[in-house]
């Protein structure tokens, strides 16, 4: 019957179509016999119409007229086997992507052929025909309009009754394979923004409506899986942990901006609709209550997991009503949302039936504990800077840099926080200026008292949500709330255990909150700030004689620019998700505390910190920060004695470099065992720089020698042995920190352990007399580095800052963290 079908024919003519149309109405059942000949024919035909739509308007008409997709339901009804199904699926999803005419589009949708395919029940127990009829329902999809879509739905009295194509479609929207929810995902985004109001209607009632508060249930899953990837990471540490924490949360980042883009389609209520969700089933049930620095067995989330959810939350999620909720919650204590927790998933749940049910809430009626331990979340936030470890630390603070970076929380919020910006302040005051506000008028731009945006969502927490509290702190005022952020991060600074990195993100919300009187900014907060700078500016100094002087200067410069582009820049250099990621050490765990790679990285976080406390002196005396730190410039330093002697030129005693060896002292040294070389030993400065070097004598020329080996002058620690007067021991560490190296670390930054291992030379001298002056030699120039190195760095140690309180007559309170001391910073 379809032999004819290999004959010789024009493939791409009416012809061609009327044979397949016709050999496929002869079908009568499709088996394993002639399933190859109905797939081919299948494929030809969704060829032929795609030709014809861009070149020969004939092709379709024939298709119509013929009753082709009458023949292709039938096809499937009568088909055994898979392919066959597998294959009208990619036939259809094929044209009707690529069918360019709106005639032929409504066509292919003005019958209930399409409707029938999409409600066929398929055998989803085959994934890859699964994947073929989502891709089947996301092409349909794609080409609806206002037009279109009314040709998929059935309306009674002026009501869609019924639309397969979602329903059928969100049947799979928390599907285990990722590829098929976002195919879902798309298809839904591509009903909502046609914008058709029946339809509108049809997916916010009851019991459709339900799709949102799942979604909400479905992300709660993945928050909480977070969470124990998050906490075996802390007990596992590692590249593999990283990476699946890095994937869950771009999966959690995906269904926020899903979110963001089905809120986008403005749909009427739906942003109410996820917020709602959102908060009842996340926010006050799950995340606020995890906001403590104690372990809590029953709550499911951990503060770090919580404080990164929060900020992605805020930062995509952008529905006015939800950012300034939770902002509000904040005034709340920790313990009415633990009530919350523990009944609000047992009770009511938005999302069963209409959206505009109403229904009771769960009322939680909390006290406040008369001793005021209950703090509030605000306070909770605040108390993590003082009292928390670095990850908390730097969780709470992107908190805090979110919500003042949320562009749909009011101003008057942000202000009742404690954290509205000081271009903001301005703004503020110069509106009260303007409209003549003295004590005796209304208190129209009042910095005074809850501000009524504020009472407006405490209000709502209270009645439509049913939180309800007595506030301990009824009548504070924005002004002290601003003060204890201010305390909070000044104290932050006063810290030794948290890291530098995390200290430079308090710096960036420092910036943005500079004060604009000293009732906030006071003297004591200057004088903490001192205290700290003056300690760390002592270690610093002590530095300059350690192991790693010779690249102090440039490491200092380097972090200065660094540092101010961080606490300059219009945002927070981290990502929120930073908080999730396990630290990674730098350095294995064997690697001996005195070795020089561990002091390194001790210079480092201490220069690190210096800068920053340096550069929020200069802003709080008011200055402008230069982009380079003030220290001596390096022109016309007088070379050392040895490196003139030398004949040593700017490029250093590189390997095979001619020297002057007068001044070098004969050695013997092995670098393998049994072969020992003579050497002649010479330790030269030259600035900044020094070098330990070995140079061989030139036969022709006694007083010269070629460099062989070189190595850094600093953290040497030259010492005779005990046993033996002639030996002397130095140490010799690389030239580099090998952790700012990139080509000496591997994935993450963690360091090659091959490049932890401080070398060592034993050199062995003639006489006793010859190793005490190579070790004075050593000492001598040492000492001339260490002073060029402090002759630079003196003036950036010259910053004079009078510290006055704000108010003589009140004792400034005692600070709440401990103060950095050279001994206890690291």
């Amino acid at each position: 019957m379809w032999l004819p079908f290999w004959k010789s024919r024009d493939r791409f003519s009416i012809d061609e179509l009327r044979y397949l149309t016709e050999q496929l109405t002869k079908i009568q059942i499709v088996n394993e016999v002639n399933k190859d000949f109905v797939i081919e024919a299948l494929r030809s035909i969704a060829e032929l119409i795609t030709y014809g739509d861009q070149n020969d308007s004939s092709f379709f008409e024939f298709f119509m007229e013929n009753q082709v997709m009458g023949q292709f339901v039938r096809i499937l009804k009568i088909s055994r086997t898979m392919i066959v199904s597998l294959q009208l699926l990619q036939t259809m999803s094929i044209m009707i992507q690529n069918l360019k005419s709106e005639h032929a589009i409504y066509y292919m949708f003005s019958n209930e052929y399409m409707n029938y395919l999409i409600t066929y029940s398929f055998d989803f127990c085959h994934e890859e025909l699964l994947s073929y009829y989502i891709s089947f329902l996301r092409a349909i999809s794609v080409k609806l309009d206002k037009n279109t879509i009314s040709l998929l739905v059935k309306i009674q009295n002026d009501e869609v009754a019924s639309f397969p194509l979602y329903v059928e479609a969100i049947r799979f929207a928390f599907h285990e394979e990722t590829m098929v929810r976002t195919a879902v995902r798309a298809l839904t985004l591509n009903v909502y923004h046609v914008g058709d109001d029946c339809v509108n209607r049809y997916v916010t009632s009851a019991p459709h409506a339900d799709y949102f508060s799942n979604l909400v249930m479905f992300f709660r899953k993945q928050c909480i899986s977070l969470n124990e990837l998050v906490s075996d990471a802390l007990k596992n540490p590692g590249s593999d942990s990283i990476s699946t924490i890095l994937a869950a949360v771009d999966e959690i980042e995906d269904n926020l901006y899903y979110f963001s883009d089905v809120i986008s389609a403005g749909i009427p209520d739906v942003g109410k609709l996820i917020t709602d969700n959102i908060l009842q089933l996340l926010i006050f049930p799950l995340l606020l209550p995890s906001l403590r620095i104690e372990a809590v067995n029953e709550i499911q989330i951990g503060a770090v997991a919580s404080l990164y959810l929060i900020c992605c939350i805020l930062r995509i999620v952008k529905i006015k009503d939800l950012a300034n909720t939770i902002a509000a919650a904040l005034f709340f204590p920790l313990e009415a949302f633990r009530q919350i927790s523990e009944v609000k998933l047992n009770g009511y749940m938005l999302g069963h039936g209409s959206i505009h049910d109403s229904q009771p809430r769960e009322v939680v009626i909390c006290q406040s504990d008369s001793t005021g331990s209950n703090l509030t979340l605000r306070e909770a936030l605040l108390s993590f800077l003082t009292s928390g470890d670095d990850v908390l630390v730097l969780g709470s603070l992107g908190v805090l840099a979110t919500l003042l970076q949320t562009k749909e929380l009011d101003e008057s919020m942000l202000d009742a926080l404690g954290i509205l910006p000081q271009r903001k302040q301005h703004k503020k005051l110069l509106l009260q200026a303007l409209v003549g506000e003295d004590a005796g008028e209304e208190q129209l731009f009042s910095s005074e008292g809850i501000c009524c945006e504020l009472d407006s969502y405490l209000q709502k927490l209270k009645e439509q949500y049913g939180v309800l509290y007595s506030f301990p702190e009824e009548g504070a005022s924005p002004r002290a709330h601003r003060y204890q952020v201010l305390d909070a991060l000044v104290n932050l600074f006063c810290r030794s255990n948290i890291s530098a990195e995390t200290l430079w993100d308090g710096g960036w919300l420092l910036r943005q909150l500079l004060p604009y009187s000293e009732v906030e900014f006071n003297g004591h907060h200057l004088k903490l700030l001192e205290d700290s700078y003056r300690n760390c500016t002592i270690a610093i100094q002590q530095e300059i004689r350690g192991i790693w002087v010779d690249l102090l200067l440039t490491f200092l410069c380097d972090e200065w620019k660094m540092c101010k582009r961080a606490i300059e820049a219009s945002a927070p250099r981290k990502e929120p998700k930073c908080i999730l990621l396990p630290s990674q050490k730098c350095y294995s765990d064997d690697i001996p505390a005195e070795s020089s790679f561990t002091a390194g990285e001790r210079m480092c976080e201490l220069v690190k910190v210096f800068v920053l406390l340096h550069q929020l002196q200069i802003f709080s005396l008011g200055r402008v920060l230069p982009d380079q730190p003030p220290i001596c410039a390096s022109a016309d330093v007088p070379e050392s004695f040895r490196a003139r002697t030398a004949g040593l030129d700017t490029s250093g005693p590189k390997p095979g470099t001619e020297l002057r060896i007068v001044d070098a002292v004969p050695c013997r040294i092995a670098f393998e065992r049994g072969k020992e070389r003579h050497f002649s030993f010479l330790a030269i400065t030259m600035g900044t720089s020094g070098w330990l070097v070995l140079a061989e004598v030139l036969p022709l020329k006694q007083q010269f020698g070629v460099v062989r080996v070189a190595a850094p002058l600093a953290g040497s620690n030259p010492r005779i042995d005990d046993k033996h007067s002639r030996w002397l021991h130095v140490r010799i560490r690389p030239s580099t920190l090998p952790f700012l190296d990139p080509a000496k670390s591997g994935a993450y930054g963690k360091v090659k352990t091959k490049a932890l291992v401080d070398g060592r030379w034993t050199l062995a001298f003639r006489d006793e007399e010859s190793c005490k002056s190579a070790l004075s030699m050593i000492l001598e120039e040492a000492k001339l580095q260490s002073n060029e190195v402090e002759r630079r760095l003196k003036p950036l140690f010259d910053l004079e800052k009078p510290v006055e309180s704000s108010n003589p007559s009140v004792s400034p309170p005692k600070a709440s963290s401990s103060y950095i001391t050279p001994s206890n910073l690291f």
